[in-house]
């Protein structure tokens, strides 16, 4: 038998490893079959529960595997009906993830990174250390529990999932790919890949991969700002990845995908929130098939940000749209537990079940 430390994550084999494991270990290959089912489709996280396994089977499975699965640490309430989670992770590390109910859908906003290294000035996670990448189980887990979650609160499954919380995405590409597969594809969750959305800082080399991969999910990119000298100021990133060498990027992911863009936009009252920037966002737009969405700012300790007043946000909206640019106000949901867009940092007061 292998030795406690040395269990493998049985989660981290494809179907054809698993299978070889198991004829090493004398057993036939349909059984791997079989397990590979429970740990994807089914979202076990205990041999114990695999019902159609043999007794001998499920001891054998114990001793030489593990199931690293996620598990709610925390979760918050707010009074819009938005749900906090903090998860732990195998390691102790901790992350966060958010469903969020509106009246349309039921969406889980799942974290791609313990932290985050791009240090954008307007979010709180920006200001944690990044420590490593998820695995795809775990990004996978953060949606099985959430998904159970709006089924156990409100008898409605998940119809969305926005990779938007915790970590820039295509820092983490294989993995966040290869999660993005297991909950799409007829193993696993089955879920659309339409109905999925990845969100970048922007990362030119790694959209125009994403082309490259003719992916079928949604691509949304935090611009915040469509001019260089202001953008470099609330995002380092852009210091390496241009606005024109985003526009190249993204016009290659078009040709590639057909797949419109959404661009991300928080108004933060005098900064970015006069018609000069809009008439600047509005010609950014031009570039390919795309959408703005309009977000509300959410205040962080770290940072003196204010939201742009209401009269400001309408403004800047009907500019946009007499240019012909398809634009949305989103109101955020979520603020009173620090649940909302930029909001995501561990607390310490959340290492504790309630």
């Amino acid at each position: 038998m292998i030795a406690e430390k040395e269990k493998i994550d049985i989660r981290s084999l494809s179907l054809e490893g698993l299978q070889k494991h198991f004829v090493q270990m004398e057993e036939k290959g349909f059984r791997a079959k079989q397990v590979y089912e429970w740990l994807w489709k089914k979202s076990c996280f205990s041999f114990d529960e695999m019902s159609n396994i043999s007794k001998e089977l499920r001891t054998k499975l114990e001793a030489n595997f593990v199931i690293n699965n996620v598990q709610i640490n925390n979760s918050q309430f707010s009074a819009d009906k938005t749900i906090k989670n903090s998860f732990i992770l195998h390691d102790k590390h901790l992350i966060e993830g958010v469903l969020i109910p509106t009246p349309e859908r039921m969406t889980a906003c799942v974290s791609s990174q313990v932290g985050c290294s791009l240090t954008c000035k307007f979010c709180a996670t920006g200001y944690m250390e990044r420590k490593r990448n998820l695995n795809p189980d775990e990004i996978y887990d953060q949606v099985v529990l959430i998904d159970k979650q709006a089924r156990e609160n409100y008898n409605i499954p998940l119809t969305n999932i926005v990779y938007m919380g915790m970590g820039e995405p295509l820092l983490n590409y294989k993995n966040v790919m290869d999660s993005i597969e297991k909950i799409t594809s007829p193993d696993g969750l089955n879920m659309a890949a339409k109905r999925i959305t990845v969100s970048t800082a922007g990362i030119a080399k790694m959209i125009k991969k994403l082309g490259d991969d003719d992916v079928r999910f949604n691509l949304a990119l935090s611009l915040h700002a469509a001019n260089d000298e202001k953008r470099n100021t609330i995002m380092p990133i852009n210091e390496q990845n241009s606005l024109n060498a985003l526009a190249e990027a993204l016009k290659y992911y078009y040709a590639k995908t057909k797949n419109p863009v959404t661009y991300e936009y928080i108004i933060f009252d005098g900064f970015n929130d006069n018609i000069e920037d809009a008439e600047e966002l509005a010609r950014f737009c031009k570039h390919l098939p795309c959408k703005v969405n309009i977000i509300e700012y959410n205040p962080i300790a770290f940072a003196d940000f204010v939201n742009a007043g209401v009269d400001k946000v309408e403004a800047f909206a009907e500019h946009l749209r007499k240019r012909g640019v398809n634009t949305h106000i989103r109101r955020s949901r979520g603020k009173d537990i620090d649940a909302a867009c930029g909001q995501l940092a561990i607390k310490d007061k959340e290492t504790t079940k309630v």
